[in-house]
Formats: C-alpha cells, structure tokens, sequence
C-alpha cells in the first residue's frame, strides 16, 4: 500500500464509521464524475495509489474526464487488490517465483525478498480427469489417480504454500477455483492495516484464468491475465491499461418457463460477439436484473471471454447482499452496503443509468431453449436446429464413406454428456433443473443411452449437499450423473480415455461423434481428441442428450425415448416447472451447507495433508523429475541485460488463418504417444498411460516446448490438407513438426515469426502460448488482431506482436 506517499490531491481522503470502528476511504463523491460503475472502481484504485510517479494526478484527471465515444488512447496503472491462480496456470507462476529466488541467490542477494506482495490464492481445480464414470466409486477413484499422477506438482504447491508469505493454497477435490472465489474468497469491501490506519476500498483482483471475469456478478472487478502479468502484479507490479469503452447492456422483462441461465448467456454472447466488444468493459443494468439470481449474474459474468469482453460486470445491489448472507458472510454485509452506498456504488435502477459508449438492449421473455456450437461459444443454435448444424459440419469434412452406418456408434451419436465446468456447476437453478428432469426421466422409465459417457462434475461441494438433500442425486446417478470430482474436468479436455469399444468405432470408421456439455469452452480437439463436434448447453439439456443418444433427435418435436409404458416421451414430458425449481432451491440450499463447506477450506483431505513437501527457503530442483524442472528464463541473468536485437533474414515457422486459439498453439489435452512430447517422455522412461495431460506438466517446460504448436486440428497452409503440428523447413524443403523445425532454425541461428489472420491467442489465458513460442525461437507474430491477453502476454516474453495495417 502507498497511502504514507499519497499526496491526497483531490482531498478525497475521508472517514467512514461503521459500528463504531474507524475506516479510511478514498471518497468518490469529493471528485466529480459521471463514470459508468466499473470505472468508478477503477478512479478509486487511482485515488488510493496516487504517488506521484506512477499514478499521478494527471491520470485521475484524464479518468474523471472520460469521454465515451473517443478511441481509447490514455493509459493508466491499476493495482488489484489480490490475485488468484488455477493449478494449471499456477505452478508456472511458483516455478519462476522459485526460480526467481535461486537468481536473486546468485546475483547476491536475499533469496527471501521474493514473496507475492498482493494477497495470492491458488485452488487446484483442473487436474482431476473423467478416468471412471457411472458409478459410486468413480470420485474416489478419480481423485486417487488424481494425486497418483499430480504427486510431484501437489507437493511443489504444498512446498510453495509454506515457503512464501502472503501465499495460501486450496487443495484439490474441493471445488473449481470460480465457485470458491464466489462463494468463499471474494470479500466485496476489503479492509487492510496500513500506517496505524484500516483502509476500505472495493475488493478487485486479476487471475490467471479467462473466467476470473465470474467474480463481477458479485460486483467485484475482476478478469484474467496470463501468468506473466499476474506474476508482475504478486511482485507490486500494477497492470497497465487504456481507459477502455464501457458498453452498457439494459436488460428487460423475465425469462420464460422452459430456459434456463444457460439459454440467456449463450444468446448474450452471440449478441456481444456480433456487436464486437473485444477489449471493452460491459455493464449490466435495467429492470430485468431484479429478475436475475445471483448466480444467474454469475453464469453472465463468467463469459465474458467468450462474447470478447474484459469484463461484464453486474453493480452492487440487494441481491449481492443476500448472497452473502446465503454464504454465511454475513461479518461483511453491513460494511459491504455502507461503504457501497456512501461510494455512490450501490445499484439503484431507479437512477438514471451512466453515459455508455454504446448500449445493447434485450428483453428476456425473448431468450429461447438453445446450445452452442459445434466448435465456437458464440455459435448459437437454437434447438431445433442443432440437427441442421451437425449436418452441415458433416458435409465440410473430406471423408470415406461410413462401412457401417447402422451401428450402435455412428456420425452424430452423442459420446461424451458431461454437467461440468465453472459457469453452470455454480447455479442452483440448472442444476436443480437437471436433477428434477432426471427424476421425471428415471419414474417414466427412460435410461441415459450406453455408449454416452456420462459425469457430474460440480463448481463446490455444497452442489452434492443441495442434490443429496433434495433426494435428486438418486435419478441423477440412475441415469449415469455419479460424482466423478470437484473440478473443471470435461470443459478444459479432462474428459478422460471414451470406453474402448467406442474409441476404436470412431478411430477406424472416421465417425464424427459428439460431446454436449455444461461448460464455456468447445473448440476444435479440447474436448476430446476423437469427439468432432461439441455443443455447449444447459445441465437439463445435457441430461436429455444423454437420454437420447444421437444429436439428429430434434429434442424440440422428437421423442427422447419410450417410456416403460410403451409410450413416446418428448422433453416437455420431463421438463421441470419453474415453481417446482424453486421450491427445491428454497427448502434445500442454505448458509449451513456453505458454512460447512469451507469451514477448513486449506486443510484437504488425508491425501493432502500427507504428502511430504521439502523443507527450506529455496526449493531443491529434482534433475529427474518429469513435472518440475527449474524454469530456464532466469539463466545467465545479469543485473544489466543486453537490450533486444534487430530481427533479420527470419523464417516462417507456421501461417496459420483466422480464430486461432491458444488451445491451438499451447500444449492441452492428453499427449500423443508419437507426439514430440510423447516421445521425450517415453525416452525418459514414462509409460504412455503415465504421460497425464500437457496442463498437469506445466512445471516442465521440455514437455511444454514439445507440444508448442502440436494441436491435432492445428491448420498450417505451409503444408496443403494436413492437420496437426507440422511444418516445411523451408531451407530444406522437409516436411517436419513444428517443433523439429524450430530446433533446427535455432541451431542454425535463423529467427522465426508466425503470421496469422484475425482473432490470434483468443481462449483461455495460458502463459505457455507465449512461453513455448519464446523457448522455440520464434521473435515475432504477424496477426490481423490479437485477443487482450495474449498480445499482453507475448511482450511480457519479449515476443513482438506486429498487426497488419487493415
């Protein structure tokens, strides 16, 4: 905290008393604005930072006197409150920071000055794999091969946990790290001990995942950066930015009986996407909010990387409150509504809503029962024409006729139901939906189909505890829903191995078969390797695709099935009423099992709390080890670097076209046996049923450096119809991966550049899609527009990013 320099400039320095305790603040109505809610948080971050140097009074001014509709050009430093990291993006962040604690040890310096000095918590979420499904058992299992497989990294994090200050970790089988942050770590109104005083202020906070952006349902302004930013940010670092767009998004009316949160955020994000607010920051407002749960708002706040926005963020309001209270965090709501209320932060529809870039309006009485897919977020398909989109997808591929079109497992059987990931596990509502409709499902006698690999997968514990209570959990596992783990599974391609007898119909007759799934994410080859298209939709949809079986049943006038009595059952047979919904939420989700839940939320189960972690300030690096290995950018560091060199007589590595994700250029997934990766693990002595995903080997960057380019539907025009992570090494003339290639430019000193269309790095926010260019050799991206992160985070790895001119 700066408050001992700041110079006060705005006399904004003020007293809030509640119950008798003393709070500093920095006061908003001492500084006239007009400001949309999101940039009012951001002018108080100024005001509480101003020094001088970094934030200077010009930039407060340049804030307060925003102008709406003119291009953003004026930077200014922001500096959240805390960050909060995944294991996945995680261990990179404490490698380097161990690393960074051997160079300081080596230039001479104290090894223990390296520590995060904002709030850090990690929740290991995304390591946990769909091995076993379809049974009790399945989430014991799961979590043992969990930590059978994750061993080395579990330990490396328990190690970091106890070596660095200011630095806490939740351990694995607990929840997904949005829902704790939701539920649990978010705060709203920090307060901190800074020079004799206790400083109040908005919570806010990065995260080294795209769907931190969930907190701002909650009201607080958050989003992901890639872990170089974030490490920037643990060290003191604020994040530099241009005073964004803020484009409101007015919201009218109810949604109808029949859809569901999932239904409005899918047609949201297509809206978004259309209306193109990349970069931009969105706010919600209107009467329809007062229709919207909290964990509706969430659901909206979650995908925001997927409809391009940096945030979309719900104000504070009565239902923040009674969300609070519902997560047993009362301590905070009455200090939580003042200090809002008196900040002119409290959400008042009554109020004339703040100048906006641009607006958007939709009535939700309008949102139809849709999916999105086959391969994008933003692609929404209402219903009845998710047959029509599968065909089409169909027709573009270049394939052998199929030898044995009537078998069980043919184009369109649907392979992979799984009720999964951060942005649906954390509402109440689908999920009680799901349960109900499986229920209704089960009584009339209707099974999920046998060859759909089926798996629940919930955001928190306290999702089991409301399914258990309300007697739903029964029909759910009857239909194949077990508990199969506490994490992001399916949605970030922990899907697990398909059964064997279905792997092997798709491998060798080419099938295009499907995965639906409750999740954000579908892009080409995340899933599952051998699953072609993949549809995003609500938890009661997934429950219904699993019971029919095949995407080419048009759930909207087709049978699901036949009941025990012989009958035809539609959906709306099965559906759920909206009052019957509430009725279960009401009687069945409360404070106690939230409460419960993260009573000892750091403890971990016996797994956790018996591993042996090494002891010491300074990690000792295993030379062996397969997972962890001392990252290599901090080597031959000195106190004066050589400033960058010209780029000359380069090579292209890969030209690639539009919409590549970062799921195409970083390593994610599982690892193929034949795949560069594969092969350095096995000459290890790895077994290939040992190698785990790429995500759980984030900590080796040999791994990482391997599989840099080496997605399966990765497209490189170098090359004409192949798919995969090749390339021609144009000296040569050879046709190599991409990785060959690149350590052979390397070894000759010849620099590398990737050209790409628009859209390049958009998906998640993954470090090593900057890190495993930087290690293959690659100087610079010529793109036709970057997403905001990973522009961000080819700097940060000295990578240039070139746009071509329009």
């Amino acid at each position: 905290m700066t408050q001992s320099k700041n110079p006060n400039s705005f006399g904004a320095k003020s007293i809030l008393k509640v119950n008798g305790k003393s709070y500093t603040y920095y006061s908003l109505k001492k500084v006239p604005n007009s400001l949309p809610y999101s940039l009012k948080i951001l002018l108080e971050n100024l005001l509480r930072y101003e020094d001088g140097v970094v934030v200077s009074k010009k930039h407060i001014e340049a804030l307060t006197r925003w102008n709406s509709k003119a291009e953003p050009d004026y930077e200014i430093q922001f500096m959240p409150a805390r960050v909060l990291l995944q294991d996945f993006t995680g261990v990179p962040c404490v490698a380097d920071l161990a690393a960074m604690r051997g160079a300081i040890k080596r230039l001479g310096g104290d090894p223990n000055k390296i520590n995060p000095l904002q709030p850090a918590d990690l929740v290991i979420d995304h390591s946990v794999q769909v091995d076993e499904y379809g049974k009790a058992s399945a989430f014991r299992t799961n979590a043992e091969l969990e930590f059978e497989r994750n061993k080395e990294r579990y330990e490396f994090l328990k190690w970091g946990q106890k070596a660095f200050r200011n630095f806490s970790v939740v351990p694995p089988d607990t929840g997904i790290v949005h829902q704790v942050n939701l539920e649990f770590l978010a705060r709203v109104a920090m307060t901190r001990d800074s020079n004799g005083e206790t400083y109040i202020f908005p919570d806010t906070l990065i995260g080294t995942d795209s769907h931190t952006t969930m907190i701002n349902g909650l009201g607080v302004l958050g989003w992901g950066v890639g872990g170089i930013e974030a490490e920037a940010a643990l060290l003191g670092q604020p994040c530099s930015m241009l005073i964004p767009h803020v484009v409101g998004f007015k919201m009218t009316g109810k949604l109808p009986a029949g859809t569901t949160a999932t239904d409005l955020v899918l047609t949201v994000t297509q809206m978004l996407r259309k209306k193109g607010v990349v970069g931009k920051f969105v706010e919600f407002y209107g009467p329809g909010l007062a229709h919207l749960s909290l964990a509706d708002r969430a659901t909206l706040a979650n995908m925001a990387p997927e409809y391009g926005a940096t945030v979309g963020l719900f104000p504070v309001d009565q239902v923040t409150i009674d969300f609070l209270k519902l997560t047993g965090r009362e301590a905070y709501v009455e200090l939580v509504e003042t200090y809002y209320k008196e900040q002119g932060l409290w959400y008042d529809p009554q109020q004339a809503a703040p100048e906006y870039t641009d607006t958007l309006e939709l009535d939700l009485s309008t949102i139809e029962s849709c999916l999105a897919g086959p391969s994008r977020p933003q692609d929404k398909v209402n219903l009845s024409q998710v047959k029509e989109s599968f065909t089409k997808l169909c027709q573009s591929l270049t394939r052998k006729a199929d030898p044995k079109p009537q078998s069980e497992v043919k184009d369109g059987s649907i392979v992979i139901a799984a009720i999964t990931s951060c942005t649906n596990t954390s509402n109440p509502g689908v999920l009680v939906a799901a349960g109900l409709l499986a229920k209704n499902a089960a009584e009339k006698g209707l099974q999920s189909k046998p060859w759909v690999k089926t798996s629940l997968a919930p955001g928190s514990k306290v999702v089991t505890d409301y399914l258990v209570e309300s007697g739903l959990m029964p029909y759910l596992e009857k239909l194949g829903f077990h508990l199969v783990g506490y994490g992001c599974t399916t949605c970030i391609g922990n899907s697990g191995p398909l059964p064997e007898r279905v792997s092997q119909a798709v491998s060798e007759r080419d099938l295009a078969v499907v995965s639906v799934l409750s999740g954000n994410r579908n892009f080409e080859g995340r899933v599952n390797t051998l699953v072609r298209a993949n549809y995003l939709a609500s938890p009661p949809l997934v429950v219904a695709y699993a019971l029919a079986g095949d995407i080419h049943v048009d759930l909207s006038k087709d049978p699901i099935g036949t009941g025990k009595d012989g009958k035809a059952v539609y959906l709306k047979d099965i559906w759920p009423k909206e009052s019957e919904i509430l009725s279960v939420i009401q009687k069945n989700v409360t404070a106690a099992q939230f409460k419960k839940s993260y009573a000892d939320v750091f403890a971990g189960d016996d797994n956790w709390k018996q591993l042996r972690i090494p002891t010491g300030d300074l990690y000792q690096w295993n030379s062996k080890s397969t997972y962890i290995k001392e990252p290599p950018f901090f080597e031959g560091i000195k106190k004066d670097p050589a400033p960058m060199g010209q780029i000359t007589k380069a090579r292209v590595l890969a030209l690639l076209g539009d919409s590549i994700t970062t799921d195409h250029i970083s390593p994610a997934g599982s690892i193929g046996k034949s795949s560069p990766a594969g092969e350095y693990l096995m000459s290890l002595g790895v077994q290939p049923k040992d190698f785990n995903q790429y995500g759980a080997r984030r900590g080796n960057h040999e791994v990482m450096v391997r599989g840099t380019f080496a997605n399966v539907r990765i497209k490189n025009f170098l090359l004409e119809g192949i798919e995969g992570g090749f390339t021609k090494h144009m000296p040569s003339g050879q046709q190599m991966t991409i990785f060959d290639a690149a350590m052979k430019y390397m070894a000759d000193g010849v620099p590398t550049i990737i050209i790409a269309g628009k859209e390049y790095g958009t998906g998640s926010s993954r470090d090593w899609a900057a890190k495993g260019p930087k290690l293959q050799g690659v100087r610079a991206v010529i793109a036709e527009s970057f997403e905001r992160i990973h522009r961000s985070n080819l700097i940060g790895m000295g990578i240039l990013p070139l746009q071509f001119e329009a």
